[in-house]
């Protein structure tokens, strides 16, 4: 042997002492990996639980939605409801008195309707049929008006948030 070269018995020793450090580095990173792997499985079932009470606090907000909704429309229908039954409480009303009570009572309904975004779809003679507000029901000659227009409103319609509800029931002009 030369001097400086190592002995058979120093490289074994350095490649064991290379593998020992070797496997100690595997060992350290499969044990950060690991520690990574529960860290985002608890990420991941934490995740999954905030969606799932997203979710339950969604479900509930619409329900109570809904239920308020309903309930402040029917709050709103409540003085209707009183000035109907004053009125019915009077025995020896005149009918010009009736008459009174019951055009304040409309006006009241339509006030109600009205802040709960219902709105009276009543088109005026002339105006351009529109199918998507109004219902043909018959079909007449008028000469004297332009074809498809409204001549006259059987039956006002209503929409909810720009939504129909029920169309106008028009009675319209005849092609010429």
């Amino acid at each position: 042997m030369l001097q400086g070269e190592p002995s058979p018995e120093e490289l074994e020793a350095a490649q064991a002492a290379n593998e020992a450090d070797a496997l100690a580095a595997a060992q350290g990173e499969l044990a950060a990996l690991q520690a990574k792997n529960a860290e985002l499985a608890d990420q991941y079932l934490r995740a999954q639980a905030d969606v799932q009470n997203a979710r339950r606090r969604a479900d509930d907000e619409i329900t109570k939605a809904r239920k308020f909704a309903v309930e402040a429309f029917a709050e709103s229908l409540l003085p209707v409801t009183d000035s109907l039954e004053a009125g019915l409480a009077i025995k020896d009303a005149t009918p010009e008195q009736i008459r009174e009570g019951a055009e304040a009572t409309l006006r009241q309904l339509k006030s109600a309707l009205e802040r709960n975004k219902v709105i009276e779809v009543a088109p005026a003679a002339g105006a351009r049929f529109d199918p998507h507000q109004h219902q043909a029901i018959s079909v007449v000659p008028a000469p004297e008006q332009e074809p498809n227009t409204v001549v006259s409103v059987l039956q006002k319609g209503y929409t909810i948030n720009e939504r129909v509800l029920r169309p106008a029931l028009v009675t319209v002009s005849a092609p010429k």
